[in-house]
């Protein structure tokens, strides 16, 4: 049987004191702003959802609510056939 005089603790942490947790969620900035449709035309504003490679960021990383990524995603395609965007950056 084990003893009872193991390794030496520090005290003891409220379970909110996790520094990971800290974080603000990101709001969607399409809801915050009541916008129905994401215009592909509207480049610059586009260009805010892509890498500095041409990729589509994710939703995690952008902070889009679902509906709006998947309309930012198909207003990035519309636009790249249209040429307003670039494929690549390469």
């Amino acid at each position: 049987m084990p003893g009872k005089g193991g390794k030496k603790r520090g005290p003891r942490r409220e379970k909110d004191d996790k520094p990971w947790k800290k974080q603000k969620r990101k709001v969607c900035v399409f809801c915050k702003e009541n916008v129905d449709t994401v215009d592909y035309k509207d480049t610059a504003a586009l260009r805010k959802f892509l890498s500095d490679r041409g990729k589509i960021r994710a939703r995690r990383v952008t902070g889009n609510c679902s509906q709006h990524q998947r309309d930012v995603a198909q207003a990035v395609k519309n636009a790249r056939e249209m040429a307003l965007l670039p494929y690549s950056s390469r």
